[in-house]
């Protein structure tokens, strides 16, 4: 299983085919809200990047899983079927209430799921 955080998101972009591109502002901070496709909510995260994926360059097999409501801009993909998924802002910062530790719980569950272990519970 692959997790790409911030710059690691960027890369996995491209070593997928995708493209990135210099932003006019980048996001600094620890107030972007950010809607996840996969569950429909709205995150407060921590960014810090200059640059952005760009989902229209982005290869069959990957999908936006995540999104900037700023801007609409790219932050978040995952390769479809397989355990390899990526975030532009940082998690592990928690400037809002754990709004993404979930993510962290979904890398340490495809890791047990590769093992054979039994998966974490979902937090509400």
């Amino acid at each position: 299983p692959v997790f790409g955080i911030c710059l690691g998101h960027q890369m996995l972009a491209l070593a997928l085919g995708g493209k990135t591109a210099k932003m006019h502002q980048g996001h600094h901070g620890a107030n972007h809200p950010v809607k996840d496709h996969t569950t429909g909510k709205v995150e407060i995260v921590s960014m810090n990047h200059g640059f952005a994926v760009d989902a229209d360059s982005l290869p069959a097999g990957v999908e936006e899983t995540h999104v900037s409501l700023f801007d609409g801009s790219n932050c978040g993909i995952a390769l479809t079927g397989r355990p390899v998924f990526s975030v532009q802002h940082h998690p592990e910062a928690s400037p809002g209430p754990q709004d993404s530790h979930y993510l962290f719980r979904r890398f340490v569950n495809l890791i047990r799921q590769k093992r054979g272990e039994e998966l974490l519970a979902e937090r509400a």
